[in-house]
């Protein structure tokens, strides 16, 4: 069987599998959150945090809660790292530097989980497991509960009521993510990840020196960092390693994890809102992009000149040979276009355009699916967007599944898609005009640009995936991306609340003979073409100062 053949099963494979779990998970997501029941288990967690789980709360108090919760975490993720040294389980590590505790710190918290650390060099068993498993769980939480208050703006009329957001955050680690984390832990295992809290212990003898290596949770903590679109490694080489990924069919495995979630809630949102052909409709636009990626990649790692990358069937510098140009491209493509940032390969040595597809996967925002709950309220503003494009065309005022479009709800989505590209650009801008972050690199034109431009894309879009080369442990880039990721998860989520409490006080608009239908192929066209002309709009200039510029070039 020839390379691209291999590659082309498995994505049927892959997509056959998504297409097997999208309705029961769909369905079952939709009851979690629409559910008046409470498990013991959370009674327990409300009375243990003072939380009234049955307080309907509007869009400020949503914000509130969201915000709080996430700086408390920050806090004690902070504060668990810099008392590493004396904490039982360190394995003698010493306690974290503060510019990258404070670096780690919000990383897991925003669900980014970028790493300028090498996992079993630095982080004991304590703060693994107690620090960075927990922030797998809780900030994908809180990804999915934001998305289910928008998916609420839609779906209520005549009320800034979106929900709770102690019971949402709660129910989606309980109820969706803890389970699914602990089957995939158990397959995991049994096909050969690690799972101990066994110390450092020498594996070998090599040229009269020996290497060591650590155990550590580490098939749970794999689970949840697919299935929670979070992408932090337990290793350095992340999913490259064999004791995180040992075989080609938990590569397969682990790419289906950080897609289902995603892919599953456009069902959860078409049941909530009463038309499962709405929810289909933005699959639809999905699917298409990340397919549409996929090929792409595949094109440019299988088809790349050279006698030697020829006979080695593709591109192979920088990826598995357990896993292949194939597989690698549909991890690739699949942890740019979701916020996980787990690599199996390493994104700066696939071919100059290769690189780029990386990038711009990011650049879209991250909605094809995007990650756990951020992927669906990204698409569902690009949406907006959408209709009121096509609202212009026509001279009529734009609506989306019954709500009006109007001068505060464009604001607002417009905020949303403009934050990102700002810190992104405006933060890449400033590395490269001054000469302490340049020193950085590891490389120079437009591949040395590209290590800049990757690393703040994937930190202000949440992704966590570096471009490799590029030094980032130090305290520029600590505390840049630092803030990047800040302002990249929770300025878009003001916006998100802002919109769905908005869009709740509305009274739901009946459809009349000139109302855009949303749910029809010519809307998955046009939101199609409305996400790739504004980001190309946005990030060319940049790409082809770097990605397209070396592409161009080889």
């Amino acid at each position: 069987m020839g390379p691209v053949l291999a590659g082309v099963l498995q994505m049927l494979a892959l997509v056959g599998a998504l297409a097997l779990a999208y309705v029961p998970l769909g369905n079952y997501m939709a009851r979690v959150y629409s559910s008046d029941r409470h498990w013991r288990v959370e009674r327990w967690i409300y009375q243990g945090i003072g939380a009234d789980p049955d307080t309907e709360m509007r869009w400020p108090a949503y914000v509130r809660g969201v915000l709080a919760f996430s700086a408390a975490g920050v806090l004690f993720l902070y504060l668990l790292q810099r008392l590493q040294g004396v904490l039982p389980g360190s394995l003698g590590f010493s306690a974290i530097d503060p510019d990258q505790a404070f670096n780690t710190a919000v990383s897991f918290v925003t669900n980014t989980n970028w790493q300028s650390y090498y996992g079993e060099q630095a982080m004991g068993h304590v703060v693994q497991t107690a620090g960075l498993a927990v922030q797998n769980f809780v900030s994908a939480a809180v990804g999915i509960a934001v998305a289910v208050a928008l998916v609420r703006g839609f779906a209520r009329s005549r009320t800034g009521e979106l929900g709770n957001f102690w019971a949402d955050m709660v129910r989606g680690v309980t109820r969706i993510l803890l389970p699914g984390a602990f089957i995939a832990a158990v397959v995991l295992v049994a096909c050969g990840a690690i799972q101990n809290f066994s110390g450092i212990h020498e594996v070998g003898q090599f040229l009269g020196g020996s290497q060591q290596w650590n155990g550590g949770a580490v098939a749970s903590q794999e689970a949840i960092k697919e299935l929670g679109t979070n992408g932090g490694g337990y290793f350095n080489a992340n999913s490259a390693h064999p004791f995180e990924n040992p075989t080609p069919f938990t590569n397969l495995f682990e790419i289906f994890l950080l897609l289902v979630i995603p892919f599953a809630l456009t069902r959860t949102f078409g049941v909530m809102v009463g038309s499962v052909k709405q929810g289909y409709a933005i699959l639809a636009t999905m699917a298409t992009i990340w397919v549409g990626f996929v090929a792409l990649m595949m094109w440019t790692e299988f088809a790349h000149h050279g006698p030697a990358l020829q006979l080695a069937g593709g591109a192979m510098e920088g990826k598995e040979v357990r896993f292949g140009v194939g597989s690698s491209s549909i991890f690739a493509v699949s942890t740019t276009l979701t916020s996980t940032g787990a690599v199996d390969s390493f994104h700066s040595s696939f071919t100059g355009l290769g690189g780029g597809i990386t990038m711009l996967g990011m650049m879209l925002g991250e909605i094809a699916p995007g990650g756990t709950g951020s992927g669906l309220y990204g698409m569902l503003i690009m949406a907006i967007i959408a209709v009121f494009i096509a609202g212009l065309m026509v001279g009529r005022t734009p609506e989306y599944l019954g709500k009006k479009i109007g001068t505060r709800e464009i604001k607002l989505a417009a905020c949303y898609i403009l934050i990102t590209p700002a810190l992104v650009l405006v933060f890449a801008a400033v590395a490269m005009a001054l000469p302490t972050p340049a020193r950085s690199m590891a490389n120079g034109g437009a591949h040395g640009f590209s290590e800049i431009l990757y690393a703040y894309t994937s930190a202000a879009n949440n992704n966590g995936s570096a471009f490799a080369g590029l030094n980032a442990d130090t305290q520029w880039f600590n505390t840049t991306l630092g803030l990047a990721m800040v302002l990249g998860r929770f300025l878009p989520m003001v916006f998100v609340l802002a919109l769905a409490g908005s869009l709740a006080e509305q009274k739901t608009v009946p459809e009349t003979a000139g109302t855009l239908r949303t749910e029809k192929p010519l809307f998955t066209g046009l939101l199609v073409g409305a996400i790739l002309i504004i980001t190309g709009l946005t990030y060319f200039p940049a790409l082809a100062l770097g990605p397209l510029a070396e592409g161009l070039a080889s």
